[in-house]
C-alpha cells in the first residue's frame, strides 16, 4: 500500500504506519510518472494530490488533515468513490478556548481597553460601569458538533443560555435547547453573543449576510469561527458601523489574508486574528491518531473506522 504524505509526517509516525503491513510513505518529492498510478491513500491535500486523483485508479483514501473541507474536489472524490476523512473533534477544546476568550474580552472591557491604549488614555471611570458578567446572558450557537458543544459547555459552566442551531433542530448535549436555522435567526436577534461554527456549503455561503443583520434588536457580539465565506464581509462591516452590532470576533474571512484596506482592520470593537483558532501544538498528533486508525482499518475491513464526510452533504 502507497500512501502520499502532503502533510508532515514525522519519521516515528512513519514507522509507526510501516508496522500495519506493507506501508510505503511517499512525499510529493518521490511522485514519478510511474508511482503515481499506484497511491492508495492521501494524506493532507495540495497540487499533486489533484494529479494523483486524475491519475490513480488505486485510490481508496483521502484523509484530510482539516475538519473543513469545502475546498477539495468533492463531487471528484465521490465519482471515483474515494473515501474522504477529516479530523473533526480535534479542534473543539482549541476552538471553542478561543471562542471563551472573545466573550470575555468583550464582557470584561478588554476590548474598550486595548482600544484607549493605543492613545494612552485611562478609560477605567467610564467602562467600568458598562461591564458585564455572563450569566443570564445568552448565545446562539449555529452549529452543534463536537465544536459547538464544547463551547456550550464552557459558556454554560458562566451561567450562560446556550441556543444551538442546526437542520435537524434535535436535542444536544450542552445546550439548554437546539432549535432549527429559521428559528435560530430570530433567537439571535435578542441574543448577547451569535456564534458561527457551521461549516460552508451552498446552503450557508453568505448565511450571515445583510437581512440576518438588520434583524439584530439587542447589538449582540457576532463571533465567526467558522468558514469565512458564510458571512457577507460588507453586510458585516455595516452591521458594525450602525450599531446592529456591539462588536465581533473574527478568525476567519470570506478573503485570507484579510485584505490590506479591509476597514475592519481599524475598528476597536472587533477582535481579529489570523485563522488560528484550531490551532495548537499537538495537532500534527492528533492529526495522526486519526490517519492510524483509519488506515488499519483499511488495511483489515477495507474501510476507514471514523470521521468519514459525507461527500453529497460536504462534511
Amino acid at each position: 500500500m502507497k500512501l502520499l504524505n502532503l502533510f508532515g509526517l514525522t519519521a516515528e509516525q512513519i514507522s509507526k504506519l510501516n508496522k500495519l503491513g506493507n506501508v510505503q510513505v511517499l512525499d510529493s518529492t518521490d511522485l514519478n510518472s510511474e508511482n503515481i498510478s499506484d497511491i492508495d491513500v492521501i494524506y493532507g491535500w495540495g497540487k499533486p494530490a489533484m494529479e494523483v486523483l486524475s491519475k490513480s485508479p488505486k485510490l481508496k483514501l483521502v484523509q484530510s488533515n482539516s475538519a473543513g473541507v469545502d475546498y477539495m474536489p468533492l463531487s471528484q472524490l465521490a465519482k471515483k468513490k474515494v473515501t474522504l476523512t477529516n479530523v473533526s473533534g480535534i479542534h473543539a477544546e482549541p476552538i471553542s478556548e478561543m471562542v471563551l476568550a472573545y466573550v470575555l474580552s468583550f464582557a470584561r472591557g478588554v476590548v474598550t481597553s486595548q482600544a484607549a491604549r493605543r492613545d494612552k488614555q485611562w478609560v477605567g471611570d467610564k467602562i467600568r460601569m458598562n461591564n458585564y458578567t455572563l450569566p443570564n446572558r445568552t448565545a446562539v450557537i449555529f452549529g452543534t458538533g463536537h465544536i459547538g458543544k464544547a463551547i456550550a459547555e464552557k459558556l454554560q459552566a458562566f451561567g450562560t443560555k446556550t441556543i444551538g442551531v442546526s437542520r435537524h433542530g434535535k436535542p444536544v448535549d450542552h445546550f439548554d435547547e437546539v432549535v432549527t436555522d429559521t428559528e435560530g435567526t430570530k433567537r439571535a436577534a435578542k441574543a448577547d453573543f451569535v456564534i458561527n461554527i457551521m461549516p460552508l456549503t451552498s446552503e450557508t455561503k453568505h448565511f450571515f449576510n445583510q437581512t440576518f443583520f438588520d434583524q439584530m434588536v439587542n447589538q449582540p457580539v457576532f463571533i465567526n469561527v467558522g468558514r469565512g465565506p458564510s458571512v457577507d464581509t460588507q453586510a458585516l462591516i455595516n452591521a458594525l458601523n450602525t450599531s446592529k452590532l456591539a462588536g465581533a470576533g473574527l478568525d476567519v474571512f470570506e478573503s485570507e489574508p484579510l485584505e490590506a484596506d479591509s476597514p475592519l482592520w481599524g475598528m476597536d470593537n472587533v477582535i481579529l486574528t489570523p485563522h488560528i483558532s484550531g490551532g495548537f501544538k499537538e495537532y500534527g498528533e492528533e492529526s495522526f491518531d486519526i490517519l492510524y486508525k483509519n488506515l488499519a482499518s483499511l488495511i483489515q475491513t477495507g474501510d476507514a473506522a471514523i470521521n468519514k464526510v459525507d461527500l453529497s452533504a460536504g462534511y
